[in-house]
């Protein structure tokens, strides 16, 4: 998609690899810039977004091409932001999410929590049109224990209420749980969205903010028809299938030889032909293949053999391999992924004994296949809270395509008349 100066505008914060940019490029908004603090998900945004592809940002002058952490940007950059105003339609962004989520160690005071705060003081400067934020469900769900945020009476509160009541004196605003595979990505991944809108933009002929969740239902037909995909729950098998290893043509990594990389196959579904566009079956890009020990094959193999896919597999089911570990999935073919996570054996694949590759968690969060990842494939220990290697990038990103039928939306929303109630 080429720079449209007529487009409307969009601001990315905490941007990870890019995948909120890319479903709203693809939607026709025009993005100014992302900010993002990690290197190496920078490093994917940038190669992708910035200048090897048609999708572009028209960046400024004034900020470098680089990580940059969202207090830094209004520390060093507030008049630079606030020189804006009037030309930013839609601030988006997806700030951290792992201390809200249910899947892991949920403590109200996580650092991670307040970054949010920081996306309110760019709104502040900005002063946007228009508000996007992503978040993970357990967002609603308030805290437990003496330190967990109250309201005036001591009752406890959730962080989407937090930030609703911040935007709620300039903007109108409302929230939903959307699920990614309604709008064609082939996992579950139910998913906080808020969108708000500029009190002093609001006109007697726009639609009430109220109803912005309901148009965004009405178009999913539409918005699936214009991808060539069903209207039914897309699948694992309809997603990765020429992706197997089995049968395929292997290739010594090209980052690392002492593993096999592998091709793509014959596409097979609509959404692999989506994917796919026109690559013709290059070596894919981030599909390495796991080394995995000769007893962890055997755990996958006896996990594939004895537990229902599809579900998660509780202790009582591990047999001999029962540890301390959350959440482990045998994928079902026929259904849909459940949420992909940052770390790659919480899931088992279909066929296989193994993880899956980088690719494939893409696949299931509908990257297109000519958008590359950089950096590391995993990293652990203490470097887990400072490194974002692919596996963690893939995780943690909004799917494109939810993110285009949102931008799709957000834009008839924004050009809406209001329909006259009989």
């Amino acid at each position: 998609m080429s720079q449209n100066k007529h487009a409307p505008t969009f601001v990315d914060l905490c941007a990870g690899c890019g995948g909120l940019s890319l479903g709203l490029m693809n939607a026709g908004w025009q993005g100014l810039f992302a900010v993002e603090k990690n290197g190496d998900a920078f490093k994917t945004l940038k190669f992708n977004l910035l200048g090897n592809r048609q999708t572009k940002f028209s960046w400024p002058i004034w900020l470098a091409e680089t990580e940059l952490a969202l207090e830094d940007l209004t520390e060093k950059y507030a008049p630079n932001l606030t020189a804006l105003r009037g030309q930013v339609d839609l601030l988006a962004g997806g700030p951290p999410c792992q201390g809200f989520s249910t899947f892991g160690r949920r403590r109200a005071h996580d650092p991670r929590n307040q970054v949010f705060r920081h996306y309110l003081k760019v709104v502040e400067l900005l002063q946007p049109k228009m508000v996007l934020m992503e978040n993970v469900r357990g967002i609603e769900c308030p805290f437990k224990g003496k330190d967990a945020p109250v309201d005036g009476n001591g009752k406890p509160l959730n962080y989407a209420e937090i930030i609703k009541e911040a935007l709620n004196n300039e903007y109108e605003v409302k929230s939903a749980i959307v699920q990614a595979k309604d709008y064609g990505v082939p996992q579950t991944r139910p998913r906080f969205i808020l969108v708000g809108i500029k009190k002093n933009e609001v006109s007697e002929k726009m639609l009430s903010i109220e109803h912005f969740f309901g148009l965004l239902i009405l178009r999913r037909r539409a918005f699936l028809e214009s991808k060539g995909l069903s209207n039914t729950d897309p699948t694992v098998h309809y997603a990765l299938s020429d992706l197997v290893r089995d049968g395929g043509i292997l290739h010594d990594c090209i980052e690392n030889p002492r593993f096999k990389q592998g091709a793509y196959g014959r596409q097979t579904s609509n959404y692999q032909r989506l994917m796919h566009g026109n690559m013709n079956g290059a070596i894919a890009d981030s599909h390495r293949f796991a080394q995995h020990r000769p007893t962890t094959l055997e755990k996958f193999a006896w996990f594939l053999k004895r537990c229902t896919p599809g579900r998660k597999i509780e202790q009582g089911e591990r047999g001999k391999y029962a540890n301390k570990k959350h959440t482990v999935y045998v994928l079902h073919e026929n259904q849909p992924a459940p949420t992909v996570t940052t770390l790659p054996d919480d899931m088992i694949h279909y066929s296989e004994p193994r993880i899956l590759t980088v690719r494939e968690m893409a696949r299931l969060q509908s990257f297109p296949d000519w958008f590359e990842f950089k950096g590391k494939y995993t990293t652990g220990g203490d470097r887990r809270t400072k490194e974002c290697p692919r596996y963690t990038q893939v995780g943690n990103a909004v799917p494109p395509l939810l993110a285009e039928a949102i931008g799709g939306a957000l834009l008839d929303f924004k050009n809406s008349v209001a329909v006259t109630q009989k």
